[in-house]
């Protein structure tokens, strides 16, 4: 009888590890994922959000970092004055979900770097398996309706910065042409 009750309460002890919400998983991000915010930014961060505060930190360069949103699938960080970071889990099963990471520079233009990571971050996985992005010319209209500079100029562009945005309520994903 002993054993069992042991063995409950090790596994009540065990549940929160397995949990996969947006709380937990974005407190157990490595500082490697995230070199702007320490553990302890990050559950500040959580805690003034529960309590109906700012939930804005000093980062590792005495900036400010805020988070504006923290749903159970879904987070919205402003990590400085440029960046954004953005967090949705993705279900690939019943059981499991991958943490999709957007993450946003803003000077004169806007360009997004998006990763996969397993819900423990153990590994970064392929963004090919889970989404196509889309080229340069998706975001132009065909040739025969511009004016033949504008083809010239858009030929040109040696880069082409895109700003991508999670949905907080859907699963999906937009593409600004920068």
């Amino acid at each position: 009888m002993k054993g069992r009750l042991i063995l409950i309460a090790a596994m009540f002890c065990a549940m929160p590890i397995f949990a996969q919400n947006m709380k937990s998983i974005f407190i157990a991000m490595p500082d490697s994922i995230t070199p702007l915010l320490t553990k302890v930014n990050k559950e500040d961060c959580v805690d003034f959000l529960a309590s109906d505060m700012k939930a804005e930190v000093k980062n590792r360069f005495d900036g400010t970092a805020e988070m504006k949103v923290l749903a159970d699938d879904y987070t919205l960080v402003q990590t400085s004055s440029v960046g954004t970071l953005e967090m949705k889990l993705f279900p690939v099963n019943d059981s499991i979900k991958v943490v999709c990471m957007v993450t946003t520079v803003c000077a004169s233009a806007c360009d997004s770097e998006i990763h996969f990571y397993t819900s423990d971050w153990k590994e970064k996985l392929v963004v090919k398996e889970f989404l196509q992005k889309p080229g340069p010319e998706s975001f132009y209209l065909p040739n025969d309706s511009l004016a033949e500079e504008s083809v010239l100029v858009r030929k040109k562009a040696d880069m082409h910065l895109m700003k991508a945005s999670l949905a907080k309520d859907d699963a999906s994903i937009t593409f600004i042409y920068s």
